[in-house]
């Protein structure tokens, strides 16, 4: 089996799945134990209701995956079927629910997009087209929410945050994170759009600089890939581009109104705009998280997030219940679907497949 074939096995290895699995059971049991309240869980009752909102929780995901297949799709042109839409995305996520928040999956993306036998310069524009209609998503709505809910219930105390030896509350934190997002969706857009080449000469004169010159490689690569994104997408459509953020828009509003189904599972509740927002804020945070797909650093920030809204009892078993429905999923799933994929892509479906033993 050639290297790269061995180190995509090797990267879904059994310590890599257990690690993150490992970080946030511990977390939700500790936060668990610590907030505990037997007259408070003594007042939840399981009500029919209750088994709606949470049986809505698992179908808004099931639209946030079914809208993540069709965008893929439209992105590579059809030339992935559903079943192989399926069984890609459900590896990306798998691969970024393993990998530190801060880091993502996108290496593996490349990798598993470009082996279902997509061009290199459509596998590069898939997945850097879809980064970019997630930060578009996350940009724009930004405003429109701030516009509905305001600001004087939208961030929460986070102070003893540390961010480069500056202690920083939720408002600091957002500020930095919608900033930087900013700046490079803007850099992104002038390099796909405009000037690609131009782009890609001015990251290989800044990385040449011998402070920075280790990373030039990665920066010549990162210039080729935005060059041959360009050339893919430069020529598409208005309808195109309105399919695809509109699969974007649904995937994430679906993936963040799974925690208001999850809160009218138990309480009554008319907030839900303030809710989005805050999510909105949350994940900022979770994005520079160092932790296997925020492991940990979730549920703890889930109640500093909601507690205040859903009480302070609540807030932690809601967490654990969040991660359980939008979390581990994809981890189990990708665990089933991986060796089929396998079997599909290296061995031609051949049932039968003996691995190296290293």
């Amino acid at each position: 089996m050639p290297k790269k074939n061995r180190d995509l096995l090797r990267f879904f290895s059994f310590r890599r799945i257990a690690i993150p699995v490992f970080i946030g059971l511990v977390a939700a049991s500790y936060l668990f134990i610590r907030d505990f309240d037997r007259e408070s869980f003594a007042q939840i009752r399981w009500a029919s209701s209750a088994w709606l909102w949470l049986g809505a929780a698992l179908i808004l995901m099931a639209i946030r995956t079914l809208a993540y297949m069709y965008r893929i799709r439209l992105l590579t042109d059809h030339e992935l079927s559903w079943r192989k839409s399926f069984q890609v995305i459900m590896l990306w996520e798998f691969a970024s629910s393993i990998t530190p928040s801060v880091v993502g999956g996108t290496a593996v993306a490349l990798f598993i997009v470009r082996k279902e036998g997509i061009s290199m310069g459509r596998t590069t524009s898939v997945v850097m087209i879809t980064a970019l209609l997630d930060e578009l998503f996350y940009i724009i709505m930004v405003p429109v929410i701030i516009l509905l809910v305001g600001t004087g219930n939208l961030f929460v105390d986070t102070s003893d945050m540390t961010l480069f030896g500056m202690k920083l509350g939720s408002l600091g934190l957002f500020v930095i994170g919608y900033v930087f997002i900013l700046a490079l969706t803007a850099v992104i857009v002038y390099g796909i759009f405009i000037n690609p080449r131009g782009l890609t000469q001015l990251l290989i004169r800044i990385f040449s600089l011998k402070m920075l010159s280790k990373w030039l490689p990665k920066a010549k690569q990162t210039g080729n890939e935005i060059i041959l994104t360009s050339a893919e997408m430069r020529g598409k459509s208005f309808i195109f581009w309105s399919k695809a953020f509109l699969s974007t828009f649904v995937s994430w509003t679906a993936r963040f109104w799974v925690v208001n189904a999850l809160i009218l599972a138990f309480i009554p509740f008319t907030e839900h705009f303030l809710v989005y927002a805050r999510q909105l804020i949350m994940w900022v945070i979770l994005l520079i998280s160092p932790t296997p797909g925020s492991s940990g650093v979730a549920e703890f920030f889930f109640p500093l997030f909601f507690s205040d809204l859903i009480g302070a009892k609540l807030g932690t078993p809601l967490a654990l219940l969040w991660r359980l429905v939008s979390y581990y999923p994809f981890i189990f799933i990708g665990l089933l679907v991986f060796p089929v994929w396998i079997r599909r892509v290296f061995f031609g479906g051949r049932r039968s497949i003996r691995f190296a033993s290293r």
